[in-house]
């Protein structure tokens, strides 16, 4: 068993914090917690007890200075997936597709008894969005 609790946070290093700020504003539709400013966007993805945050980011992140790996090039684009309630998907996917960003899918993923869209961020972050099936 797992002693974490559940994830807190998620930061993407980005090349442009107030583009990509708006992408996952307008496009995936999240919730910002603060106004993005050159460096740091902070957006609301879970509420409640056990928030959890995706932040954007440019350049070095917190404690990297104190890194026993040293100086090295910075990892690439992620993935990672935003959990859609199926009465609610194929809005969020027009919403993308809306904004002119293609779109991959729907993509059955029968041994998780779900539905996935994917697309990529102004970073070429792949975002998917997954959909359990209803109970």
């Amino acid at each position: 068993m797992s002693a974490a609790s559940g994830l807190s946070e998620l930061v993407l290093v980005v090349g442009d914090v107030r583009r990509a700020a708006r992408f996952y504003r307008e496009v995936v539709g999240l919730t910002p917690e603060s106004d993005a400013d050159d460096a740091w966007a902070w957006f609301l993805v879970r509420g409640g007890t056990h928030k959890q945050r995706l932040a954007l980011h440019t350049g070095s992140l917190l404690f990297e200075e104190h890194s026993p790996l040293g100086p090295r090039p910075r990892w690439g684009p992620v993935h990672f997936a935003l959990e859609i309630e199926r009465p609610r998907l194929e809005e969020a996917v027009d919403r993308v597709r809306a904004a002119g960003v293609e779109v991959y899918g729907p993509t059955p993923l029968p041994w998780m008894r779900a539905l996935s869209y994917y697309f990529y961020d102004p970073d070429a972050n792949l975002v998917e969005f997954w959909s359990p099936e209803p109970e």
